[in-house]
């Protein structure tokens, strides 16, 4: 399949931040899929631009309401966001988010026709307690909802412990941990070989040739490195 490179530029960016957009489609690879994800407040420009495929950070479950400073999936896809991502570390652990709430968000993002990009991973305490595998089968149990296929469902591993320190897993525990999330998504659904699972947590260009050519990797969520085309380029430049 197609690897997915997609770019997460958190609480960061203004409009000037808009012309890297112009840079990435300018050179983006033909042998890749790409994704920018910058805050709210840039979607609609974004997207306007028309120069890469534009996805939200997050959303929330219910349609509209009174949810003061929230986003909901049908107002990403009407500023013309194609995607959204759900369940990110930073989400669960800032601001409480359980699996169910994820799962819920995620099923908010199908109804308004956008791609849920799930996010899962375990603490450094897990990894280092041995329970890595153990949590995020608890995650992709509860985070993903029936239904998820290959056209509205990405699963993104970060390892929290990666994500933003410079540190990553070793090669063998990434495809010891892609390979089980491959896995448990084949024991529910039965076009999981189809679905994309992405690694996130430090890819940056000196690593993502390594990374991208792992068995069960199918592109990458990445952080920092998005934020310049540079970067983000030589990253998707890197996708196998």
């Amino acid at each position: 399949m197609r690897q997915l490179i997609a770019g997460n530029w958190k609480m960061n960016g203004t409009g000037a931040s808009l012309a890297e957009l112009d840079a990435i489609r300018e050179a983006k690879p033909a042998d890749a899929d790409i994704l920018i994800c910058p805050p709210a407040t840039l979607i609609a420009r974004a997207a306007a631009k028309g120069a890469v495929p534009i996805g939200g950070q997050d959303c929330r479950a219910q349609v509209s309401g009174a949810f003061t400073g929230d986003v909901s999936a049908e107002m990403l896809k009407d500023a013309g966001a194609v995607a959204v991502i759900v369940g990110h570390s930073e989400r669960r652990q800032h601001h409480g988010e359980s699996d169910a709430v994820v799962a819920a968000k995620a099923r908010a993002a199908w109804r308004a026709g956008l791609l849920a990009i799930i996010c899962i991973g375990e603490t450094e305490a897990e990894r280092l307690g041995g329970h890595a595998l153990d949590v995020v089968t608890r995650q992709i149990a509860g985070s993903v909802p029936d239904g998820a296929s290959p056209e509205n469902t990405t699963l993104a591993y970060e390892p929290v412990w990666a994500i933003g320190t410079g540190r990553t897993p070793t090669n063998a525990e990434i495809v010891e941990m892609h390979g089980h999330i491959r896995a448990r998504l084949a024991a529910r659904f039965a076009d999981a070989a189809g679905m994309r699972i992405l690694y996130g947590g430090s890819v940056k260009p000196a690593n993502a040739r390594e990374i991208l050519a792992l068995a069960d990797v199918d592109g990458a969520l990445v952080g920092g490195a998005s934020l310049k085309a540079r970067d983000f380029l030589a990253i998707a430049a890197a996708s196998s």
